[in-house]
Order: C-alpha cells, then structure tokens, then sequence
C-alpha cells in the first residue's frame, strides 16, 4: 500500500520529476523519496516508483535507517524484487564505506564514547559480530585498526593469540579490543565477559596493555541508551 499523502509519478509535472529536476537543480535539491526513485528506477503495477520510495522509506523510519535492512526486509516492499534489493544494498554498502574513509585518520582514542564514535560507520548494518583490534601508540593514537574475526550472528571473538599477533604486527604499546551486536544490544554475553577474562590475562603475560573491550550496539535497543558498553568503564578491566 502506498505511503499515505505520497505525490504519483503521473501526478508530478515532466519538468518536476525526479531525473529532470536532478539535472536542472543538482542532487542536493531532491528529498529523500525523489533520490530513492532515481535508484529504483521504477514502480510497480499499483504503485508508481516515486509511491514505492515513499512506503519504503515510511516502513524504515528514514533514508538512513534503511542502511541496517537486509535484501530479506527490503523484498517485503511491494515492487522490491530480488535485483532491486541487492541493488539498493550495494548503494548502502557504497554509503557506508564512504562514511568509514571519511573519518579522520589517526585519532586519539581515550574514551569509550571516542571508540564507539570511530567504530560505528564499521559496524552499521553489519549482520553479522565481528571483532577488531584498534592498535595504539604510547600516546593512545590510533596507529591500525585490524578486523581478526567474522562469526555468526552471536559469534565472533578469537582466540587471544588472534588478537595480540594483530598487536605484535602493528607495534602497538596497548590496543582496544571492539566487537559489534547486530541485535543492537551491547549488553556483554556470558562468552563476551569469559572472553574478556582471557584478553586481559594474555595482555598482562605480553606486556601489551588492554586499554578497553567495546561492544558496539544502537542506542534504541540499549537499556541504558547510550549503544555501547565498555569493559573498562565497569570496571571489568
């Protein structure tokens, strides 16, 4: 069912649509229903593209929520197909990895807010956990940020000997250790504290300072709503 009080293809002028104003105005003067179009191309019987955007976007929340659906969610919109979803999933891939290369490089990471704040273009719509090791100088300025494990859906941790090889190959006085939840809770797991037990004894045995253990989340499903939780905050390090 089309989004409600949304503007049909047929019902916009030639020169108001979508393409034209694009060209006559620039990227930067089309809403977000109007940008999706353009990548959808078109609609569906029932519902013209500029409607399909339109729901699509309701059913999200925003533009930028639908960069944590899957090809799955998105084939539920009426006039999303199989192509159609993968092609709007590699354009949100292409937006989070220009997110990621436009980070500042080389940061100093002294926080658990600064970690998180780093690491989230990495994690955003992942569906998967995955574990990195954030390799720092004396001075606690990033000199690598290396990804030492992919899991399932709730396993990702390696073996500490993963993680302190990333250490060694980087020369890093101390690291952080950062994995994600793609249910969006970084409450820790029985595992995700046992793991960190390891982490520290290995670190304390190498010499090479553990200086935190993020887990990375999403603020709305965070009971305490901040989207992260730090080891070391809690005291746990």
């Amino acid at each position: 069912m089309p989004a409600k009080g949304s503007i049909t293809l047929r019902e916009t002028a030639l020169y108001e649509r979508p393409r034209e104003r694009l060209e006559r105005c620039g990227a930067a003067a089309l809403s977000d229903t109007e940008l999706l179009a353009l990548i959808l191309r078109s609609g569906t019987r029932g519902a013209d593209v500029l409607q399909v955007a339109a729901t699509l976007i309701a059913r999200a929340g925003s533009i930028a929520a639908l960069i944590d659906w899957s090809p799955a969610e998105l084939r539920r919109i009426k006039g999303i197909g199989r192509v159609r979803a993968l092609e709007l999933i590699t354009v949100l891939e292409i937006a989070r990895r220009s997110l990621d290369q436009r980070r500042p490089e080389k940061p100093f990471l002294r926080s658990a807010a600064d970690i998180n704040g780093y690491m989230q273009p990495l994690v955003t719509g992942l569906p998967v956990e995955k574990l990195w090791v954030l390799a720092l100088n004396r001075r606690g300025r990033l000199l690598e940020c290396v990804e030492v494990s992919s899991g399932t859906v709730n396993a990702a941790l390696a073996h500490p000997r993963e993680v302190f090889r990333a250490a060694v190959r980087a020369s890093a006085s101390s690291i952080i250790c950062v994995h994600n939840h793609p249910s969006g809770d970084p409450t820790p797991s029985r595992p995700d504290v046992e793991a960190t037990r390891l982490l520290r004894e290995a670190a304390r045995t190498l010499e090479i300072e553990l200086m935190d253990h993020v887990i990375v989340g999403r603020p709305t499903a965070d009971p305490t709503g901040r989207g992260f939780y730090s080891f070391r905050e809690t005291g746990m390090l």
